[in-house]
Protein backbone atom coordinates (compact mmCIF):
# COMPACT_ATOMS: atom_id res chain seq x y z
CA UNK A 1 0.00 0.00 0.00
CA UNK A 2 2.90 2.35 0.92
CA UNK A 3 4.15 2.09 -2.95
CA UNK A 4 0.20 2.91 -3.68
CA UNK A 5 0.35 5.53 -1.87
CA UNK A 6 3.68 7.37 -2.68
CA UNK A 7 2.83 6.94 -6.39
CA UNK A 8 -0.38 8.48 -5.90
CA UNK A 9 -2.33 5.52 -7.63
CA UNK A 10 -6.21 5.83 -7.69
CA UNK A 11 -6.27 2.49 -6.66
CA UNK A 12 -8.41 -0.36 -4.50
CA UNK A 13 -5.83 -3.37 -3.15
CA UNK A 14 -7.49 -6.01 -1.67
CA UNK A 15 -5.49 -9.24 0.08
CA UNK A 16 -7.73 -13.06 0.04
CA UNK A 17 -6.97 -15.75 1.57
CA UNK A 18 -9.56 -18.57 1.17
CA UNK A 19 -12.46 -17.02 0.61
CA UNK A 20 -11.79 -14.61 3.30
CA UNK A 21 -10.73 -11.10 2.73
CA UNK A 22 -7.37 -9.74 4.99
CA UNK A 23 -6.95 -6.01 4.00
CA UNK A 24 -8.48 -3.94 1.35
CA UNK A 25 -7.44 -0.45 1.17
CA UNK A 26 -9.11 2.07 -1.45
CA UNK A 27 -6.87 4.90 -1.77
CA UNK A 28 -8.25 8.23 -3.11
CA UNK A 29 -9.32 8.46 -6.44
CA UNK A 30 -10.54 4.75 -6.38
CA UNK A 31 -14.22 4.20 -6.91
CA UNK A 32 -16.55 1.20 -5.88
CA UNK A 33 -16.41 0.15 -9.31
CA UNK A 34 -12.85 -1.07 -8.35
CA UNK A 35 -13.97 -3.21 -5.86
CA UNK A 36 -16.25 -5.06 -8.94
CA UNK A 37 -12.84 -5.44 -10.45
CA UNK A 38 -11.04 -7.11 -7.73
CA UNK A 39 -13.54 -9.84 -7.26
CA UNK A 40 -13.94 -10.31 -11.36
CA UNK A 41 -9.62 -10.69 -10.99
CA UNK A 42 -9.42 -12.46 -8.16
CA UNK A 43 -12.08 -15.14 -9.09
CA UNK A 44 -10.21 -16.01 -12.45
CA UNK A 45 -6.75 -16.55 -9.83
CA UNK A 46 -9.08 -18.71 -7.91
CA UNK A 47 -10.00 -20.63 -11.05
CA UNK A 48 -7.06 -20.90 -12.89
CA UNK A 49 -4.29 -20.90 -10.05
CA UNK A 50 -2.39 -18.44 -12.19
CA UNK A 51 -2.26 -14.08 -12.54
CA UNK A 52 -5.25 -12.82 -14.05
CA UNK A 53 -3.24 -10.80 -16.55
CA UNK A 54 -1.62 -14.26 -17.56
CA UNK A 55 -4.58 -15.93 -17.81
CA UNK A 56 -6.17 -13.12 -20.69
CA UNK A 57 -2.58 -12.88 -22.32
CA UNK A 58 -3.07 -17.08 -22.98
CA UNK A 59 -6.25 -16.61 -24.66
CA UNK A 60 -4.93 -14.05 -26.76
CA UNK A 61 -1.69 -16.02 -27.79
CA UNK A 62 -4.21 -18.26 -29.02
CA UNK A 63 -6.56 -15.78 -31.21
CA UNK A 64 -9.07 -15.49 -28.94
CA UNK A 65 -10.24 -13.37 -26.03
CA UNK A 66 -10.78 -15.14 -22.33
CA UNK A 67 -14.56 -13.75 -22.47
CA UNK A 68 -14.69 -15.60 -25.88
CA UNK A 69 -13.10 -18.84 -25.09
CA UNK A 70 -13.75 -19.23 -21.37
CA UNK A 71 -17.82 -19.19 -22.08
CA UNK A 72 -17.43 -17.93 -17.69
CA UNK A 73 -19.82 -15.26 -16.95
CA UNK A 74 -17.92 -11.54 -17.31
CA UNK A 75 -19.99 -10.31 -14.58
CA UNK A 76 -18.55 -12.64 -12.51
CA UNK A 77 -14.70 -13.29 -14.35
CA UNK A 78 -11.81 -11.03 -15.64
CA UNK A 79 -9.05 -12.15 -17.30
CA UNK A 80 -7.63 -8.58 -16.26
CA UNK A 81 -4.00 -7.88 -15.36
CA UNK A 82 -4.37 -7.27 -11.77
CA UNK A 83 -4.67 -10.16 -9.46
CA UNK A 84 -2.26 -12.45 -8.51
CA UNK A 85 -1.79 -15.69 -6.51
CA UNK A 86 -0.54 -16.33 -3.37
CA UNK A 87 1.09 -19.52 -3.36
CA UNK A 88 2.67 -21.55 -0.66
CA UNK A 89 5.16 -24.64 -1.10
CA UNK A 90 3.42 -27.55 -0.21
CA UNK A 91 0.15 -26.10 -0.29
CA UNK A 92 -0.28 -24.76 -3.33
CA UNK A 93 -2.33 -21.06 -4.26
CA UNK A 94 -3.62 -20.13 -1.10
CA UNK A 95 -5.20 -16.61 -1.98
CA UNK A 96 -4.49 -13.43 -3.99
CA UNK A 97 -3.07 -10.08 -4.36
CA UNK A 98 -5.12 -7.53 -6.08
CA UNK A 99 -5.00 -3.97 -7.51
CA UNK A 100 -7.81 -2.26 -9.20
CA UNK A 101 -7.41 1.37 -10.59
CA UNK A 102 -4.96 1.70 -13.59
CA UNK A 103 -5.02 0.21 -16.76
CA UNK A 104 -4.41 -3.50 -16.75
CA UNK A 105 -1.17 -3.99 -17.41
CA UNK A 106 -0.05 -1.18 -14.65
CA UNK A 107 -2.27 -3.08 -12.00
CA UNK A 108 -0.37 -6.02 -12.90
CA UNK A 109 3.05 -4.62 -12.72
CA UNK A 110 2.01 -2.86 -9.49
CA UNK A 111 1.46 -6.25 -7.70
CA UNK A 112 4.49 -8.27 -9.09
CA UNK A 113 6.65 -5.50 -8.25
CA UNK A 114 4.95 -5.02 -4.48
CA UNK A 115 5.47 -8.43 -3.85
CA UNK A 116 9.45 -8.92 -5.22
CA UNK A 117 10.11 -5.63 -2.77
CA UNK A 118 7.67 -7.93 0.07
CA UNK A 119 9.40 -10.97 -0.63
CA UNK A 120 12.78 -9.39 -0.76
CA UNK A 121 12.97 -7.63 2.53
CA UNK A 122 11.52 -10.39 4.61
Amino acid sequence: MEMARERQAPVAIDIHRAGQQLFHAALPGSAPDNDAWIARKRRVVERYNSASYLVGARHRAKGTTFEASSRLDPDTYAAHGGSFPITVEGAGVIGAVTVSGLPQLEDHKMVVEALETFLTHK
